[in-house]
């Protein structure tokens, strides 16, 4: 039996859909792509959606928004893909690791707190797995940091204090105190990847919370001017009779979502809380299956949330990187496809070479070395879970 890692799943509605787009007219962004945006709203509960080409042009393009830039610094995790980190130094601002826990790989809040200085503008907490982060406390830490911030542009003062960006690539459906996650950060920033819970091949949104202090309307149209070269209408309006005109307020960037993307996701989003429930069903039968191995298992559920379960994070009680390699390998012979989330930052080449140094993050070393992710995906089934469960015990037999 072969098992892959995260295979995606595309039923015929999502291809009937594609095919009417495509025999349309339409295919770039269009009225589908405004659908999926408001069925995102919808869905989330919050005050507005855009729909891009990518989570980490939502997470830049949020920056953008906000005035983001040189002499600014953006708090982040160590443990995370480089997206996250990436994003931030587009915009010229300066990415601040900070370490994670030591019972799981969300932010240190302890580290957040301490990191905060005058040119602090916002957090980009990361909610891995899909495992939401703890937002009652991020913030109260940016309210009482409040007198550290200096605004340097109107939606910043609008704020009046750090801004909460969250990377919730992998956290699409995820609950926080009995309410979707989202609603817990000013923004959030999805991902539908082809590896994704929710996927459009690639792609993805930025949605936003109420706040009684910020032009939704005008939030939307900057968004807008910064995912389309900085044009004054979109396709679809030039489309109108007559309205051809337009005008390029900055030559800006180029990320939009298009229509062939959007009938995939909005198909999948009329199906998506089945997916979660699924994945849920899975995470209990590793969990059940493993409670008494020589592991640590992820924490997908409490009385205070409920992730999306995108990833299961396995690790090992054994502190060996060369452990944690065999094992991927052994499981591969037996056709088990595993994988690794993620090396930390500082590891990589690029953040090497902007200072960032590994020892200076210890926990999230030391969780990286013995991880491993085993496959969860939505069309898997039970005898897939099966096989890879007695696969698994097997291999911890072997290594």
């Amino acid at each position: 039996m072969e098992i892959p890692f995260s295979p995606p799943l595309i039923a015929e509605d999502e291809i009937a859909e594609v095919v009417d787009t495509l025999r349309s007219g339409w295919i770039t962004t269009g009225p589908k792509t405004k659908l999926f945006e408001k069925m995102i709203t919808e869905y989330c509960g919050t005050q507005g959606t855009v729909c891009l080409n990518s989570a980490t042009a939502a997470l830049e393009l949020t920056l953008r928004v906000l005035g983001i830039g040189e002499g600014d610094e953006v708090i982040t995790s160590a443990y995370t893909y480089t997206a996250t980190a990436a994003a931030i130094c587009h915009t010229g601002a300066k990415p601040v690791m900070v370490d994670c826990r030591k019972r799981d790989f969300l932010l240190d809040y302890d580290a957040v707190n301490k990191a905060i200085t005058e040119k602090t503008k916002a957090i980009i907490p990361v909610d891995i797995a899909g495992i939401p982060c703890d937002y009652s406390v991020l913030k109260n830490i940016v309210e009482i940091n409040k007198n550290k911030f200096n605004a340097k542009t109107d939606l910043q003062k609008q704020f009046g204090r750090v801004v909460i960006i969250t990377d919730a690539a992998h956290s699409l459906g995820a609950e926080y105190l009995n309410k979707k996650s989202c609603l817990c950060a000013d923004f959030t920033a999805f991902s539908f990847h082809a590896v994704k819970n929710l996927t459009t091949a690639e792609g993805g949104a930025v949605t936003w919370s109420y706040n009684n202090n910020i032009d939704s309307d005008e939030l939307y149209h900057n968004y807008q001017l910064l995912s389309l070269h900085g044009q004054s209408k979109d396709a679809l309006s030039k489309s109108q009779k007559g309205a051809w005109e337009y005008d390029i307020i900055e030559p800006l960037y180029k990320c939009n979502m298009t229509d062939i993307m959007a009938s995939i996701g909005f198909r999948q989003l009329q199906k998506y809380d089945k997916y979660i429930t699924h994945r849920h069903e899975i995470i209990k039968k590793y969990n059940n299956a493993f409670k008494d191995m020589d592991v640590i298992t992820p924490v997908h559920f409490d009385e205070s949330f409920k992730s999306s379960a995108h990833l299961y994070l396995l690790r090992f009680l054994k502190n060996d990187e060369n452990y944690r390699n065999e094992f991927i390998a052994k499981m591969a012979e037996k056709s088990v496809s595993c994988n690794v989330h993620y090396k930390p930052l500082p590891l990589l080449t690029a953040y090497k070479n902007r200072g960032y140094n590994i020892s200076d993050y210890p926990v999230a070393y030391n969780n990286y070395i013995n991880e491993i992710s085993l496959p969860v995906f939505n069309s898997m089934t039970d005898e897939q879970v099966e096989y890879v469960i007695k696969t698994f015990k097997e291999t911890m037999g072997e290594c």
